[in-house]
């Protein structure tokens, strides 16, 4: 198994920005641009990473801290390209292109994704972030752009630079290639005792991605109400009588139903 971690920075986000991919001190890559967002960073990381190892027939473990990259190549992406790379409202996806060349790239590769959690001083995950930011920091200044050795003979040999144990905050369970089974996008219930009443709501499928997302996996789940098959989710959630009662009376006063009420909320 080839394990590597792929990055992106950019200084002002847009601004000076620059992708890396890192297996090892002698085995990396990096690039950026003048202009450009984190995000692009990010999934051009990845990208130049499934390039680079096109040649090989070893299975690909990205860590990787965005969970907008993650979930863009896992869960939405075919999604999108059922509907003409376009959102579940309509709207054309963001950063389609760079989208489109990942499909390809990924295409026949067996692969994995690994969230791990940014500067919490993850090895790979920081020399990664380094390069990343090395090259934003270059397209400011205006020097030379450190572009690594790219993929050598050296990397082959290399497991990847983890013998730095991870703090336990990235221990968490891997985001897996299109085969696997997403996590829930089920919203939490209120356990206390004495809940008698249940508003269902309806909210759209697929949310705004912030432009870093450093939450886990299990977090993310919470609020990316994502459904392959549907333009909408329907959720349950369980109130206590007493919640129950002050949503109603919140809904009134504002005029509306408690399910558009507690949509809003949402």
């Amino acid at each position: 198994m080839i394990i590597a971690a792929a990055d992106g920075s950019a200084l002002g986000n847009p601004g000076p920005a620059g992708w890396a991919w890192y297996v090892a001190d002698d085995c990396w890559a990096a690039g950026g641009w003048k202009h450009a967002t984190n995000n692009q960073g990010e999934l051009t990381a990845v990208l130049e990473l499934f390039r680079a190892t096109a040649h090989l027939d070893e299975e690909l473990l990205v860590k990787c801290d965005s969970q907008y990259v993650i979930n863009s190549v896992t869960k939405w992406m075919p999604n999108w390209k059922r509907k003409g790379w376009r959102k579940s409202d309509g709207k054309p996806v963001l950063n389609v292109e760079l989208l489109k060349q990942i499909d390809e790239a990924i295409a026949g590769r067996r692969y994995r994704f690994e969230w791990v959690k940014g500067h919490a001083g993850h090895a790979m995950n920081e020399a990664a972030d380094e390069r990343a930011r090395a090259v934003a920091e270059a397209y400011r200044s205006g020097s030379a752009i450190p572009a690594g050795p790219g993929w050598s003979g050296a990397c082959a040999a290399e497991d990847g630079a983890d013998a730095a144990a991870a703090p336990a905050a990235s221990a968490t369970p891997s985001s897996t290639g299109p085969s696997s089974t997403a996590p829930s996008s089920t919203a939490p219930s209120s356990t206390a005792p004495g809940a008698a009443s249940a508003s269902t709501f309806r909210a759209s499928a697929e949310p705004d991605v912030p432009s870093h997302d450093d939450r886990s996996p299990a977090d993310a789940t919470l609020f990316d109400f994502d459904d392959p098959a549907a333009d909408w989710l329907t959720m349950s959630i369980e109130l206590t009588t007493d919640e129950h009662t002050r949503l109603v009376e919140r809904a009134r006063a504002a005029g509306t139903s408690p399910e558009e009420f507690l949509r809003g909320l949402i």
